[in-house]
């Protein structure tokens, strides 16, 4: 077999120049072990996926190490899509051998969505429905034979599988399973139960955290900092609570710290713990500037933002590997989604998988167990779900906002653009209070950034 047969009639019709590069690997190998045998330069390899939802196939063409972005994509096309099965594909491609898709979606009658940088390629090559060829083309060639595709930026660069669905409580039950999760700091744990003590008093929390020299001088530093703009000198802990910040202010930040410790991940990279407090600490202060346009208690708000990315701590504490590739993916594509990337990193068929469900639902999932507030385990759980109309919708829809204004700060774990004017609109907030928003975020981001160094430290 040379190359599939429409294939062949396609190219021969368009009067495309092409070579054909012999394969001699055990075609179970799939693609990459073809690549293999043919000493190809990878950089010149792309890959075809075909994609399906109920109006039918899509094949998305992208470089060989990289995989479609179905956020991109649904963002691109309105659709949410996933990868064919081996069956289906047997039916849509059935002059090809399994997993050698080939890039000529014309060829059989199906719409290509093309990776926009591959038309900057001076060689390609590409599977053509055989197992025992690859097939080669000039850039030029290419392009004559991609005509009429439709192009954008819709792919992760290194290369991943798809991964299976798996519900919530699967999830859980895995966790909690297969793997040791941190148990609440006993510090955390006590400064939560005080906070349910409709009885407790300042000194009691006071002495509480003082039991702790380090928690006592983060949380004396934060009342003292320009956030507060108090007056006068803050010398222990009780004049923190009493004189500036409140019991479930000083309280839910204690909580915060003290949770923190749990886990144990690198200080660099835009996932990092540096990273994670400044974000954490931006976004628990905008939710608490928006809790009272919105009806919501500012106090809860605050320890809503200031926990929303906990999961992000427990991937990196029970994989610091896949949490390091994680930290360099985010680093190389700012333009994708967490949830994309997260897709990538663990979608690879183990029990791992579960993880593809994102940073948040993970986060939930482990702010359920530790029996923090409701409003702060479905601000964690679903923050990466768009259109959330369930339980303690404002909190989340807050927290979202908040994400989305940060972004445009460069605050945050991805940069891919929200639609902040809806989310403001689900909260009935005026434009103008998002530029005052704004104009908040930048008088206290000096002060924001100092905590955020000192709490990482």
């Amino acid at each position: 077999m040379a190359a599939a047969a429409r294939v062949e009639q396609y190219l021969n019709r368009k009067g495309i120049a092409h070579e054909l590069i012999p394969v001699t690997a055990d075609p179970r190998g799939g693609l990459e072990a073809a690549v293999l045998d043919a000493d190809v330069e990878r950089r010149q390899v792309i890959r075809s996926t075909a994609l399906i939802d109920v109006k039918g196939v899509l094949l998305v063409v992208h470089p060989f190490d990289s995989s479609p972005d179905l956020d991109a994509i649904e963002t691109r096309t309105g659709r949410r899509m996933q990868p064919l099965t081996a069956s289906q594909a047997g039916k849509v491609f059935s002059d090809c051998a399994p997993g050698f898709v080939p890039p000529f979606g014309s060829a059989y009658g199906i719409p290509v969505l093309l990776e926009e940088s591959l038309y900057q390629l001076e060689r390609l090559v590409m599977a053509c429905g055989s197992s025992s060829r690859l097939l080669a083309m000039a850039g030029r060639e290419f392009r004559l034979a991609m005509a009429g595709a439709d192009k954008g930026h819709v792919t992760i660069r290194h290369s991943g599988q798809a991964a299976s669905t798996i519900t919530l409580e699967e999830v859980a039950d895995k966790l909690q399973k297969l793997y040791r999760l941190p148990p609440m700091p006993a510090l955390a744990l006590k400064i939560l139960r005080l906070t349910s003590d409709p009885e407790a008093s300042a000194r009691e929390l006071a002495e509480l955290i003082e039991f702790d020299p380090s928690l006592t001088a983060q949380t004396i530093r934060y009342a003292r900092s320009a956030l507060f703009n108090y007056p006068g000198q803050i010398e222990s802990v009780q004049e923190a609570v009493t004189r500036v910040l409140g019991f479930e202010r000083v309280a839910h930040i204690a909580l915060g710290i003290a949770s923190v410790r749990a886990f144990d991940i690198p200080r660099q990279g835009p996932l990092g713990m540096d990273q994670f407090w400044r974000h954490s600490l931006y976004c628990a202060f905008v939710c608490q500037r928006l809790a009272p346009q919105c009806g919501a208690d500012a106090s809860l708000a605050y320890l809503c933002g200031l926990l929303h990315n906990f999961g992000l701590l427990l991937v990196g504490h029970l994989f610091p590997a896949e949490f390091e590739e994680l930290n360099r993916l985010r680093a190389a594509n700012p333009e994708v989604s967490m949830k994309a990337l997260e897709q990538q990193v663990f979608g690879t068929g183990s029990d791992q998988e579960m993880l593809t469900v994102g940073h948040g639902v993970i986060g939930g999932i482990l702010h359920k167990l530790w029996q923090l507030p409701d409003a702060v385990v479905k601000s964690a759980g679903v923050h990466q779900q768009s259109h959330y109309q369930g339980e303690h919708r404002n909190y989340v829809i807050m927290v979202q906002l908040a994400n989305g204004l940060l972004k445009e700060k460069g605050v945050g774990d991805e940069f891919n653009p929200d639609d902040i004017e809806a989310l403001a609109a689900e909260l009935n907030l005026p434009a103008t209070q998002l530029d005052r928003l704004r104009e908040d975020v930048d008088q206290v981001a000096d002060d924001l950034d100092s905590l955020a160094h000192s709490l990482s430290s």
